[in-house]
């Protein structure tokens, strides 16, 4: 996890916790909404993943009015971007922090975990 973090640091300019929350909620996110086993695949390949998850979870305090805003949208990659945001991750920051923990993702688990995963959110093409 410390090199992912590491790596999203030093692409985006976020602090490493700050770094670290949102790994967490895209992570969260991806248990949430990804096709099962591949998200299991790709959390396994990221020790200290599970962790990331538990504590984006623990912070995680309802979003407020944005997370109602969220919410209304139907959730999904909307709702991400609002805990995002919440967190500290500026929109201009999403993008290339998504493209940094999935070509990670790519590094570690394979194009083989990574693509279903992708592929079966919708709207998650365009910050991966």
């Amino acid at each position: 996890m410390e090199e992912l973090i590491a790596r999203v640091t030093n692409r985006t300019g976020l602090d490493a916790a700050t770094a670290k929350t949102a790994i967490g909620h895209i992570l969260a996110f991806l248990q949430k909404e990804g096709p099962a086993t591949e998200v299991s695949q790709m959390m396994a390949a990221l020790p200290g993943s599970e962790a990331a998850v538990a504590e984006a979870n623990a912070g995680d305090g309802g979003g407020g009015l944005m997370g109602m805003l969220g919410g209304m949208m139907g959730g999904g990659v909307m709702a991400l971007g609002q805990k995002l945001i919440s967190a500290g991750v500026p929109m201009n920051q999403m993008q290339p922090l998504g493209q940094e923990l999935f070509a990670y993702g790519r590094e570690t688990a394979g194009e083989d975990v990574m693509g279903p995963i992708v592929g079966s959110i919708p709207g998650l093409n365009q910050f991966v």
